[in-house]
């Protein structure tokens, strides 16, 4: 792999086949973590997390200690560690879904690790359940890798803008249901009961999902419906204004079919300073919600770079 400060080129019909794949095998180690983790606020306890080689569960608890699912975007392999010394390996490279599913609890069963995951996929229409899946084999090394990169540039950028809150934030945390990277602010207060809807999802798991009044950030690769990688912000409960509200940059819109601010991601990757751009949408995003959902920012807001600048390398 080349070293580059260049965000990479992200063209979804030229990876979709790999991105149906990949999201699909995401999802089953997604599940795994969700199985073996207990339950936190917002579903967190699922999610995974960018890594400097790919995505990973983190550390999951298990009968004889701990262990850790990650795949490596650079090795293209999957590996499962646990806290006993053990180690299994499942090569990423074209292979059907069924096969991923096999082969990665054929290693779970050789590390001593008990876990059952029910197999529908979830968040996707039609789905077909892991270990029944022919149809998706597709893995391009070179795409996936590009996809990655682009995650850790995001996920940077994600973090920076998440040191701005004092209030209620998530982790910059990768969902498998829908194969996106997110950040979410949290106002402090109780929300009305979310009305939505996800294929394979219960509702009752979506509604403590958006329990609180949000306004959240992510980046999303793309689908068939809508065939471009762009980044997102929402906010829960939608005021009537909130769809009005100028943002940034040029570029950035608002898409009332899908009731959020949308942003191109060949906006952020060709911009001369992909970082600060990046950042002026997930900002002014977030200052439509919170100003127009009357949101205490004087208490839920704070620039913490005085300490930064003055102890950062204090030892």
């Amino acid at each position: 792999m080349q070293l580059t400060d260049q965000w990479p080129v992200i063209s979804y019909p030229e990876w979709k086949d790999t991105l149906a794949t990949v999201h699909l095998w995401t999802q089953i180690v997604g599940k795994i973590r969700l199985r073996k983790m207990p339950w936190l606020n917002h579903s967190w306890h699922v999610t995974l997390y960018v890594t400097p080689d790919g995505l990973s569960t983190g550390t999951v608890p298990y009968q004889h200690g701990i262990f850790q699912i990650d795949f490596n975007f650079m090795q293209h392999q999957l590996l499962v560690i646990t806290s006993t010394g053990r180690k299994e390996v499942v090569e990423l490279r074209p292979r059907t879904v069924a096969d991923f599913y096999n082969a990665l609890f054929e290693k779970l069963k050789a590390l001593d690790i008990d876990v059952t995951i029910y197999t529908l996929p979830s968040e996707i229409a039609d789905a077909i359940p892991f270990e029944k899946d022919e149809i998706h084999h597709s893995y391009d090394a070179q795409k996936m890798e590009d996809f990655w990169q682009a995650l850790v540039k995001i996920h940077n950028v994600f973090t920076r803008f998440r040191t701005r809150f004092t209030g209620k934030c998530s982790p910059v945390h990768f969902f498998w249901g829908a194969f996106d990277l997110a950040v979410t602010r949290f106002s402090g207060r109780d929300a009305p009961p979310h009305q939505g809807a996800a294929p394979n999802m219960p509702a009752a798991v979506m509604q403590e999902a958006y329990s609180k009044e949000v306004s959240s950030c992510g980046f999303w690769p793309g689908s068939e419906q809508y065939p471009h990688a762009i980044f997102y912000a929402y906010c829960y409960p939608v005021t009537p204004t909130f769809p009005e509200q100028p943002v940034q940059p040029a570029g950035a819109f608002y898409s009332q079919e899908m009731g959020e601010f949308m942003l191109p991601y060949e906006v952020v990757q060709q911009s001369p300073d992909p970082e600060e751009t990046l950042l002026a949408f997930m900002q002014s995003t977030y200052e439509a919600a919170a100003n127009t959902g009357h949101w205490d920012r004087a208490s839920l807001e704070c620039d913490l770079s005085r300490l930064e600048n003055a102890y950062g390398c204090f030892r």
